[in-house]
């Protein structure tokens, strides 16, 4: 028989709603205790079936002092900012090509987002592939300073 109300509306008005004697449906023990309470006891098969790989460690977390952060900056920053620079006295002009040393700006690669539109010879720790690609094309230099 399908029904019509649900259950719960007609049992708003009782004490108990439905659930016996007022005691039994008091604490946390009527679900078998609080959150993961009994995942290695009488929860198991909840565990197996919903949450398999709840216990147990996966996979390697590299530790951070390993990890190499360079400070970045794309082509596109540099060409903007060349007028500024050679203005400043941190690039500078040798026959026609700007000579820039991209920590002196406070970097240490320099990535390929964005044009150059003039030949620069740039020194930097590290370089992208398509960096190098552009500044070759513009007729510039990428140096590699150890």
């Amino acid at each position: 028989m399908i029904r019509k109300r649900r259950k719960i509306t007609r049992m708003r008005g009782s004490r108990t709603v439905g659930g016996g004697c007022s005691k039994k449906r008091r604490g946390a023990g009527h679900r078998g205790g609080r959150g993961q309470a009994g995942g290695h006891k009488h929860h198991w098969t909840w565990i197996v079936k919903y949450d398999p790989k709840h216990f147990g460690k996966y996979g390697f977390k590299r530790p951070q002092k390993l990890i190499k952060r360079l400070e970045t900056v794309n082509l596109a920053y540099i060409d903007e900012r060349i007028p500024d620079l050679l203005e400043k006295g941190i690039a500078s002009e040798e026959d026609g090509i700007v000579v820039l040393d991209v920590r002196d700006l406070g970097f240490e690669k320099v990535l390929g987002s964005g044009r150059i539109t003039r030949p620069v010879h740039i020194k930097a720790l590290e370089f992208s592939e398509s960096a190098v690609e552009k500044i070759t094309e513009a007729g510039g230099k990428a140096e590699v300073i150890e």
